[in-house]
Formats: C-alpha cells, sequence, structure tokens
C-alpha cells in the first residue's frame, strides 16, 4: 500500500483527511490487477456485490476495514484482511454482511481474517441480526496454518458460531460465488440456505488433492460444482447462472423474513394481489379419478401470487415441489406432490405422487428452515405413499421418511393441509395428515383417503388368499377368489369418497378447487394469530 501523508500532517483535520484516503486504498482490495481477475472469471468484485445486495439508500456500517494493516509483511498487503463485514439493510432489514475479497490473496484466510469475521459474527448474534455470507475463498493461507487452524478462537469457531447462531433462530444466508474449499466449505452447509453460481467450486478437497491423495482423476465441475450440488449431492438449494442473479434471489429469501413485512400492513383481498393462472384452470389439470399427471407448479399458480414462487431444491428430489411464496401478500412455505414423471440425475426416472428418499430428505429439511423462519406451511397432497422395493431399501428410504415425519411432528409454525387428490399410507402422515395437527385441513371433492388404493388393496388380499390355497391352508373356490377381490375393491372404492372421511371428522371442510385459493387467504388470517399464552400456575392445593 502506497504511504500518505498522515504521518506528516500537522493538525487533527489534516491527518484525518489523510487517514480517510487510506481507507480509500484499503476499499480497493486487490486493486486494478485483482478486480480486473476477478471480471475476467466472470464475477463481480466483492463489493460491488456487496453494494448490489444493500438497498440503494442504505448505509453501510463497516468493520475491520482496518484489519491486518501492515501485519503481515513478508506476503505483501493484505487490505481489510480480504474480507468485508459491516451492518446494511437489504429490504429494509439491517443485516451482518461478511464477504470474501477473492481479489486479495484468491480471499484466503490469515490470522486476521479469522477474527474479523468471528467479531462479526458475535456482533450479529448478540444484536440478533442476520447474516448473509458472499462465499469466495482458497481457504486457509497454508504457510500460516499454525496460526489459523487448530486454536478455539482460530478458523473452526467460525462454524461452531454457525451452529450457535442457528440454534438461536438467527437466519444465516450463505452464497458461494468462487472457491468453498476444505473446511471452509461447512460455513455455507451450516446455514440455513445456499445459494451457488455457475462455474464456483464446493468441496473438501479439490482435484489436484484429489489425485494426491487417493488417484482419482476429476476436473472441478463434476467434483464439486453447482450443477452437481443442485443435482445429485442435494447440498445447494438454489442453483444460479451468475452473480447478479444470485443476488436478486438473496434480496427475495431475505423479503420473505417476517420483519420485511412487519412495516407494511398485509392486504387480505384479492384485489390488490392476483393469481398468475386463473382458478379456474386447476379443472383442466387435475382429474376426478387421479389418473391424470399435472405439473404441480400450475396448480400453485392458480393459487399463490404472480410471480411470487422461489423454489428450494428445484433440481434436487424432485417429486415432491417445495417453495417459499406468497398469498395475498403473506409469506408461506409450500410442500406439494408432484404428479409428474421426473428425471433425476443420480436414480433416473422416478413416478410421480410417489415419495423417494432425496424428495423426502429435501422436504424435511425445507419444514426445518421454515420453522427457523416463521413461515407457516402449506402442504399440497396427492401422495401414493413412500417408494418401495430393492432399490427404495438401500437408498433408505425408511431413514429418510422417519426424518421427514420427525420434522412434520415437532413443526411449531402453522400448518394447513389441501387434500388435491389421494392420500394413501405413510405419505397422508408425511404430508401432515389430521394426525399431525394441521390446523386446517380441507379437501378438493377429487381427494381419496386410505391405506392404499382399492385396485392395490383387493389384489393383495387377493394374492394372500391364493396363496393360502395353494398351501392348502384355506379351500377357497377361484370364483370366490374373484368375488372377494371385488367386494374388497368395492368397499375401498366407497370408504375412499373424500365424504366418507368428511362425515368422521378427517377433514374441516371439502372446498371447491377454484375457490382454494380465498380459502387459504381466509385460513391464513386466522392462524397468524398469536396463540395464547398459558401465565396461570398452581402449586399444592389443600382440599
Amino acid at each position: 500500500m502506497a504511504r500518505t501523508s498522515t504521518a506528516a500532517a500537522t493538525s487533527l483535520r489534516d491527518f484525518s483527511t489523510g487517514m480517510a484516503r487510506e481507507e480509500t486504498v484499503l476499499r480497493e482490495g486487490g486493486g486494478p490487477a485483482g478486480l480486473e481477475r476477478q471480471r475476467k472469471l466472470g464475477r463481480l468484485p466483492a463489493r460491488e456485490r456487496k453494494s448490489q445486495l444493500l438497498d440503494k439508500d442504505s448505509d453501510f456500517f463497516e468493520i475491520g476495514l482496518w484489519a491486518a494493516y501492515k501485519m503481515y509483511p513478508q506476503w505483501g498487503n493484505v487490505p481489510a484482511a480480504g474480507c468485508i463485514a459491516g451492518i446494511g439493510n437489504v429490504v429494509g432489514i439491517p443485516c451482518m454482511v461478511i464477504a470474501n475479497d477473492a481479489s486479495v490473496k484468491a480471499g484466503a484466510f490469515f490470522p486476521a481474517t479469522t477474527k474479523k469475521v468471528l467479531r462479526a459474527q458475535r456482533i450479529a448474534f448478540e444484536c440478533s441480526l442476520r447474516i448473509i455470507y458472499l462465499v469466495d475463498s482458497a481457504g486457509v493461507f497454508l504457510p500460516m496454518q499454525d496460526e489459523i487452524c487448530p486454536d478455539e478462537d482460530d478458523f473452526g469457531r467460525i462454524f461452531r458460531n454457525n451452529s450457535v447462531i442457528s440454534a438461536a433462530g438467527i437466519p444465516q444466508f450463505a452464497a458461494i460465488m468462487g472457491n468453498c474449499v476444505a473446511g471452509g466449505a461447512y460455513l455455507p452447509v451450516l446455514c440455513d440456505k445456499i445459494l451457488m453460481t455457475q462455474g464456483s467450486g464446493l468441496y473438501l478437497a479439490g482435484p489436484s488433492l484429489v489425485k494426491a491423495a487417493i488417484g482419482q482423476v476429476v476436473d472441478q465441475e463434476e467434483l464439486g460444482g453447482a450443477r452437481m450440488h443442485s443435482e445429485i449431492s442435494g447440498t445447494v438449494d438454489f442453483y444460479e447462472k451468475d452473480d447478479p442473479s444470485c443476488l436478486k434471489r438473496l434480496r427475495s429469501l431475505v423479503a420473505l423474513l417476517p420483519e420485511a413485512g412487519a412495516t407494511k400492513p398485509h392486504r387480505t383481498d384479492n384485489k390488490h394481489f392476483k393469481a398468475a393462472k386463473n382458478p379456474d384452470a386447476v379443472y383442466d389439470l387435475v382429474s376426478l379419478d387421479g389418473q391424470k399427471n399435472y405439473d404441480a407448479r400450475d396448480v400453485l399458480a392458480t393459487i399463490v401470487d404472480a410471480h411470487s414462487i422461489e423454489e428450494y431444491k428445484a433440481d434436487y428430489g424432485k417429486t415432491i415441489v417445495s417453495a417459499y411464496a406468497r398469498i395475498a401478500g403473506r409469506a408461506v412455505g409450500i410442500v406439494a406432490n408432484q404428479r409428474l414423471q421426473v428425471r433425476t440425475k443420480k436414480e433416473g426416472i422416478q413416478m410421480g405422487g410417489v415419495i423417494y428418499s432425496d424428495s423426502a430428505d429435501k422436504a424435511a429439511r425445507f419444514i426445518l428452515d421454515c420453522n427457523q423462519t416463521g413461515l407457516p406451511i402449506i402442504f399440497f397432497q396427492d401422495v401414493t405413499g413412500f417408494m418401495v422395493g430393492r432399490d427404495a431399501e438401500e437408498s433408505g428410504i425408511i431413514r429418510s421418511g422417519a426424518k421427514l415425519v420427525n420434522a412434520v411432528s415437532n413443526s411449531v409454525v402453522p400448518k394447513i393441509t389441501v387434500i388435491v387428490g389421494g392420500s394413501f399410507g405413510a405419505g397422508n402422515y408425511a404430508m401432515c395428515g389430521k394426525a399431525y395437527d394441521p390446523r386446517f385441513i380441507v379437501a378438493w371433492p377429487s381427494a381419496r383417503y386410505a391405506v392404499m388404493g382399492a385396485a392395490q388393496a383387493s389384489d393383495t388380499v387377493f394374492s394372500i388368499l391364493a396363496k393360502a390355497r395353494e398351501r392348502g391352508e384355506k379351500k377357497t373356490a377361484s370364483e370366490e377368489l374373484e368375488q372377494l377381490r371385488e367386494k374388497v375393491k368395492q368397499t375401498y372404492e366407497e370408504q375412499t369418497d373424500i365424504r366418507y372421511g368428511a362425515a368422521r371428522g378427517w377433514v374441516d371442510a371439502i372446498i371447491q378447487p377454484h375457490d382454494t385459493r380465498d380459502v387459504l387467504i381466509q385460513l391464513l388470517q386466522y392462524v397468524s394469530r398469536p396463540m395464547p399464552h398459558a401465565h396461570f400456575h398452581t402449586g399444592v392445593i389443600q382440599v
């Protein structure tokens, strides 16, 4: 860094002016060469990212601008410790922004960098500030690893803080917009939401180290690229094509926080908010017999506010659609069964309406996030159940299903369930059936309740009795078996009629499909009211 005239200043004003010039230099990070390197990679410099993220009229209270000043002469200048930290408004919400500056030593962590990030985390925790990490770092500065890695106030403490901050209910967002390697990879994965741009890398060991360690030759994208993590590992929640799109998405996600609407009263009618599609369009999408495939997103487009859907892990666990959205301006989380046949990179073809391991894992994680954020969840059921068979069992379908049921069971935010079509077997449980305490549960006339479908039930009973006859345990004629099969089928068809369930209190109401949006607007008003808190307690009472 060029020496300024501060040392020669004779007055406080001159000295202060000289120091302000030095700060201007510090804010230039790695200088023109470093900034140009970022642009050649198709990435924005860290301060431009910060500016695009914050509200245009927002002040930015910067923390630790002088960190690492003249501390590492043997390694050259490390302006601001290669990291930007400070507080500014995002959609009106004060947030702590922590951004790696890859123009400075590729964003590597020096001891002062770690100290600066830890201080920013502590301030955010004590002031209950939402934290946004803009990640673009080569990891630990290896020549100084002994001063960065092992102690209680070193690199690992950052990830410990991630976990503690999350447990305290403070939202953390991470956008991977470049490199995120080695131990540093834990930071975004310990956050509530993860975004990642095309061309970025997230891995515990880079291609060179992988080759040296296990002899495997793999390129960066295959090892830990954004596509891999969004489609195969499921680690990334939102895949973004570039920095501007990523920053725009970040602002949209922050806007879903309850504080974002605190100063803007919700309108509770349809005059000011409209769905993308006419509500009557549902009749062209969903059939009465449940045999017609449809895209759950098309149904949602008739219900939620236009242009409000932010789909979560869109390329992973595709047989469940999970998304943030708004209904008449109210932010909600949505978990909906996808009725289209889908293709995944890892599993291949998956049947619509069936819950697979990856979709169960995704939905469980989404429900946890809605609870962290405080968003009501609306479940749209049209489910035939969990996937069965050898491959499904080997994938851990029971474990994944239990994870989803556990998340639904322990969810504390308001839940509303809409049964669109089938509600069969354990799928009813996983998608918040009556036993899982939805505040309201409503159904379309096309809804069907049962352990399994009528055809499957009758075939199962027939198969059991047929095998018993073959073993000589039952002397049942073929005609009797067929009659029994038909009787079981008729019974199941009768019992799956939603009127049968409504008569027994399994649903609160049967609603017209085209009225779903209006009904949900009304119910969201009710469930958003604060629950009563009991304060009266007694001790021992003498009789």
